[in-house]
């Protein structure tokens, strides 16, 4: 056997050709280590030093088999590529090659192109039933899906960032070569297909690391989940390298969205994944790397990474629409406006700005293109992150969400929707889990106590009616029901998305590279005016009334109406934009036709 090279022995099971496997696993912690054959064998690994155990053996495709750590234990591989079932199930070794791409001719999609569309592949029935959707969402204009999660984890329902096995795609939503023959689908629908991966902790049930590999984590240095992960040792970085290049190298994703990079302790490790990838992926396909980040480092998004979740976007809208201020929203309650509009010109709403806590947040961020933001009114946080999951179109008032619909849809920034937006879903996303024990206690106590700071639930005795994560029912009350006549309501809603996608599709998309913002200002409470220069040359421009009061003052100019909603609003008297009220005009470049036959 060579020596230790970073290259030498990837993670997990990988299979050398039609009947022989290399099992590699890093236990530094062990003396001894076997790999147990669900058909009885026994094989002893050889060890190889700095921890490495490893064995070649005539093994082929389907074998079931466990890591068996000093005769002691028995664990799953946690480069697993598969499990024959939950955790406590055999892995399985799986030929990357077995599935026959049909679209082998798909390159991806340009950034400039994304609408992304997240969705949670068990709350629609797994990775078949996801395909189901995908006619109807490429109709609609959306051009891109973003799964969350996929990770395998304990039970058969969670969101996804308990993922205990980060290789192997959970078993409950079906098999690799299922979740092959979704992206391949998808891209024959010409969509794009995002992964949202967890590289800042392991789930709490299941993970065996601490026992024979404790060198993947560092007590000194703690996130919310507890012992951060030690991106300082080679193994450990390479375990996160691998996985991501296996989503994009063999499954074909066509980007990662990278969830919490500020609980990821050493700062050196995002640069280097993202540059590996790059240099690994075929620079004429589209890879597209986002991150969420509450510590906006815009210096992450200056090379290789191509956007940021704007949570600032969110929660300013979110103030705005709502009234809301507890909790997190308490850094948007004063000025909400003007944040918005700093959001829209700027990018980042907090660039090394004060927040509630008293500490500086962020770096400055309005040297960057508008594309560098995903901007979003709803995502699996922000609706799952409440005591009952509601939908915002359920808590403000519906034309002010309409309008808010048309900012997001057709400003310069990346649009993201949450599964049935679109269709004003009635359904709720709730926080659900399948832990049992203790363990399923601790999560609904701790889930409860989460809202002790939202002045709603203050009472104990009402955090006690926030439903139980582990409950079979509050799953199933969070899969959204989207297709069907619906009501009128939900009929306006799924037109209004049409209409303002073929409309970006048209004039807003062609356009987006070299886009520069012009500025935004503050028109009144809840009521802002912004515009851009696109790449063509032409100016954008967007008012938005969020308030229900009438604004006076309203800048003019010579533009053509691109949207308007309310569809009939006028100017109520020269230079008054109406309430709840969103006005897109286009000032072009070159002579652009009136779309209905009147100027602003």
């Amino acid at each position: 056997m060579p020596s230790r090279t970073p290259e030498s022995w990837p993670h997990g099971a990988i299979m050398l050709d039609a009947e022989h496997t290399q099992f590699a696993l890093w236990a530094p912690d062990a003396f001894y280590v076997s790999v147990e054959l669900d058909n009885g064998q026994s094989l002893p690994m050889l060890p190889q030093g700095e921890g490495w155990f490893v064995i070649k053996t005539r093994c082929p495709a389907g074998s079931r088999y466990r890591f068996n750590i000093d005769g002691e234990l028995e664990v799953p591989d946690p480069a697993s590529r598969a499990q024959d079932g939950d955790l406590d199930r055999h892995s399985v070794v799986v030929d990357p090659h077995r599935y026959s791409w049909r679209n082998t001719t798909w390159q991806g999609r340009p950034w400039n192109e994304a609408v992304i569309y997240e969705l949670h592949v068990g709350a629609l029935g797994g990775f078949a039933e996801v395909e189901q959707h995908l006619s109807r969402l490429a109709e609609l204009g959306i051009t891109a899906i973003e799964l969350m999660p996929i990770a395998q984890f304990p039970g058969d329902r969670n969101w996804g960032y308990d993922g205990v096995l980060h290789y192997a795609p959970q078993a409950s939503y079906g098999t690799p070569e299922q979740l092959k023959h979704l992206i391949d689908s998808a891209h024959g629908y010409g969509l794009a297909v995002i992964l949202d991966v967890v590289y800042n902790h392991f789930g709490p049930d299941g993970n065996y690391l601490h026992r024979y590999a404790k060198g993947f984590f560092r007590e000194d240095k703690h996130t919310p989940w507890g012992a951060a992960i030690d991106f300082r040792r080679r193994e450990v970085r390479d375990f996160f390298v691998e996985n991501a290049l296996m989503w994009l190298l063999e499954y074909r994703f066509d980007g990662l969205r990278l969830d919490a990079v500020h609980a990821i302790e050493s700062p050196d490790f995002l640069p280097e994944l993202a540059r590996r990838i790059r240099q690994q992926i075929d620079p004429s396909r589209h890879v597209w790397l986002t991150i969420e980040n509450e510590l906006n480092q815009s210096s992450l998004l200056e090379e290789n990474y191509d956007a940021q979740w704007n949570d600032d976007g969110h929660n300013a809208l979110h103030v705005l629409l709502t009234g809301e201020t507890d909790a997190y929203y308490a850094d948007y309650a004063l000025q909400p406006t003007e944040q918005l509009a700093r959001c829209l010109s700027q990018g980042f709403v907090f660039q090394g700005h004060i927040t509630r806590h008293g500490e500086p947040r962020g770096e400055p961020s309005e040297h960057l293109p508008s594309t560098a933001f995903v901007l979003f009114l709803q995502n699996h946080d922000q609706i799952g992150n409440r005591a009952f999951g509601e939908r915002l179109h359920q808590l403000a008032e519906p034309r002010a969400v309409d309008a808010a619909t048309a900012l997001l849809l057709l400003s310069p920034m990346i649009p993201l929707m949450f599964m049935g937006d679109e269709y004003a879903a009635q359904q709720p996303f709730l926080f659900f889990t399948s832990h049992h024990g203790e363990l399923a206690k601790l999560v609904r106590q701790g889930r409860r106590n989460e809202f002790a700071a939202f002045s709603a639930f203050s009472d104990p005795h009402k955090r006690e009616q926030i439903p139980d994560p582990n409950a079979e029912q509050t799953f199933h009350a969070s899969q959204p029901r989207l297709t069907g006549n619906g009501t009128p309501r939900q009929q306006a809603t799924l037109a209004l998305y049409r209409q303002l996608l073929q409309l970006r599709h048209q004039y807003i998309i062609p356009n987006l590279s070299g886009t520069q913002a012009l500025g935004a200002q503050v028109l009144g409470p809840g009521a802002v005016s912004a515009r851009w220069r696109l790449g063509d040359g032409s100016e954008l421009r967007i008012d938005l009334n969020l308030s229900d009061t009438p604004v006076v003052n309203l800048p003019q100019t010579e533009s053509v109406w691109l949207f308007r909603q309310p569809p009939d609003t006028g100017l109520l008297d020269e230079g008054q934009l109406p309430p709840y009220c969103a006005l897109v005009s286009l000032t072009a470049a070159t002579p652009l036709p009136p779309l209905d036959g009147e100027r602003l």
